[in-house]
């Protein structure tokens, strides 16, 4: 075990920290009273963990592929079962994403959530640490616990705290992100049966039979394709979005979508190497409809909220092309792109709930001539909205530079299938900036003497949205940093995918090879489908 993980030489548990204090902040809100005081708590808790997290960056080796900070405690011996937890190039920038992005969840709840705040309060906590857990987790078991852990608060969130139509959204939330857990406990067992481990590393170092792979990787595939989402299982991103409230649109965007990309390269890919080569055709082509069909129904919402939840399925598709283009750019760009989607489309969600505390309504009808009386709200839309349809200089830019540039390398035809999503995420986010800062073309008024109502961003959402936008341009103009933390990880891994795609049955090796070799066969499953 000790040749995969580089075991926590600081003088204290960080990553067990920041699973723990998230929960003791949440057992003291309990007892806590008044709403100030409350909001302070749950604002000093969370900006705690994110300090704390901050060693994962500054201490950080670039060098290996092993796994780091590591903290092993036996748990269940009987079943071979420990306490492991870890991070890697892959997981260090999905956590730090997790521990930042907490704190501006707490300030975007500030005003907006008027009821039953103590329990808003306890939920959010006990919630940043089941998404820790999850980036974390170094155990299959662990790692479910933590996935499941997180349905219930997000759950609460939506049906407690969300929009007229709650009940259902949060229903079908559920549903949908459970059903795809089941397949995915079910692939835990049956690698637990074949192997006698729980042990992530030591899964990805097992060899599997063919067969055995591919029904593992169709379980683990459901239930992270349900989560990122991918089409056609994107129905319940939307409902989940409109419904849900400021910072659980932030949490879902930012964070919980993620989960499904990370799990494609966690599990799928390293665990069923083969089955990821001759699955390929089909995940490239849901990717590749999930960028289109995404951005084609974003362009067509007069519900703001609703056309960024659908911007999301387009710029996840980026994620997935990426991830299954199985080549250095390609899964460098998908992890990017996780990045830079939690950080820009968390801050347009944040704006919705900005300019909705303002007019109640997230029609852009109802939210348009913005520009003369919330200068500062224009302002830091317009650099969003840019950052969205990845205009040069900003973050988006090269994490979709980076995955077109792996898929023309591998596949040209699938780049120039891909180019369409990037033009119409220029579509509908310059069809956003439009109505919102200077279009009042439909003759309604609006705000008319009443303008002087309507306040700019205050000191409070101006430190939100500076913060974001400061990572807009950070990673849009040096990105090297965050390239450097995942690099050896990204190498290592798909060393793992080539070493795992040759397996002992020859037989089936002339099968996936001509899958992924054959340019004839690429066209034709394309043309196909």
């Amino acid at each position: 075990m000790e040749k995969y993980l580089i075991l926590n030489t600081l003088n204290y548990p960080i990553l067990s920290m920041l699973l723990i204090v998230p929960v003791v902040g949440a057992v003291v809100a309990m007892f806590l009273r008044g709403d100030t005081l409350l909001k302070y708590w749950s604002l000093a808790v969370t900006l705690v963990t994110a300090i704390i997290s901050i060693p994962l960056w500054t201490g950080f080796d670039r060098t290996t592929a092993k796994y780091q900070f590591v903290e092993l405690r036996h748990w269940f011996p009987e079943l071979n079962l420990n306490y492991v937890v870890g991070v890697d190039g892959i997981s260090v920038l999905l956590v730090l994403l997790t521990t930042f992005v907490m704190p501006l969840c707490v300030l975007c709840s500030w005003t907006y959530i008027q009821t039953r705040l103590k329990e808003f309060m306890v939920v959010m906590l006990l919630m940043e640490t089941a998404m820790i857990g999850v980036f974390l987790s170094l155990n299959t078991v662990l790692f479910y616990i933590f996935w499941e852990g997180m349905l219930v608060p997000m759950y609460l969130i939506i049906a407690i705290w969300g929009g007229a139509r709650k009940d259902y959204a949060s229903i079908k939330f559920f549903l949908y992100t459970f059903a795809g857990s089941i397949f995915l406990l079910v692939a835990i067992i049956a690698l637990y049966i074949n192997t006698g481990t729980f042990f992530i590393p030591e899964l990805m170092a097992h060899t599997y039979s063919f067969s055995f792979q591919m029904w593992v990787f169709i379980a683990c595939a459901l239930g992270f394709a349900i989560k990122v989402p991918m089409f056609p299982f994107h129905t319940w991103l939307p409902a989940a979005h409109v419904q849900a409230p400021t910072a659980g649109s932030v949490i879902l965007a930012s964070i919980l979508l993620k989960m499904g990309g990370y799990g494609f390269l966690r599990f799928c890919l390293p665990i069923a190497p083969a089955a990821t080569y001759y699955f390929v055709p089909v995940l490239i082509i849901m990717s590749l409809i999930s960028i289109i069909v995404g951005g084609y129904l974003a362009l067509g919402q007069t519900d703001i909220k609703k056309l960024i939840a659908y911007s999301s399925v387009g710029h996840m598709g980026f994620v997935t092309l990426g991830i299954f283009l199985l080549n250095d750019g390609g899964i460098k760009g998908a992890m990017l792109q996780m990045i830079n989607h939690g950080i820009t489309t968390g801050a347009l969600f944040i704006m919705i709930g900005l300019i909705y505390e303002r007019t109640h309504s997230r029609e852009l009808a109802d939210n348009n001539k913005l520009g003369m009386m919330m200068p500062i709200y224009v302002t830091f839309l317009g650099i969003f909205s840019l950052s969205s349809l990845a205009f040069p200089g900003t973050n988006s830019f090269v994490s979709e530079f980076l995955v077109l540039f792996g898929a023309f390398d591998k596949y040209p035809l699938v780049g120039a299938l891909a180019i369409p999503g990037a033009i119409l995420a220029a579509a509908y986010m310059l069809r956003l900036l439009q109505k919102m800062v200077w279009d009042d073309s439909d003759g309604h008024v609006h705000h008319g003497d009443k303008s002087h109502h309507i306040a700019d961003c205050n000191a409070r959402e101006i430190v939100q949205l500076a913060f974001l936008t400061i990572f807009v341009f950070w990673i849009g103009l040096h990105p090297t940093p965050l390239l450097d933390v995942m690099d050896t990880s990204v190498a290592h891994l798909i060393h793992q995918v080539d070493a795992g795609s040759i397996l002992p049955d020859a037989a089936h090796q002339g099968e996936h090879h001509a899958l992924l070799n054959d340019a004839g066969a690429w066209i034709k499953s394309i043309v196909s489908f």
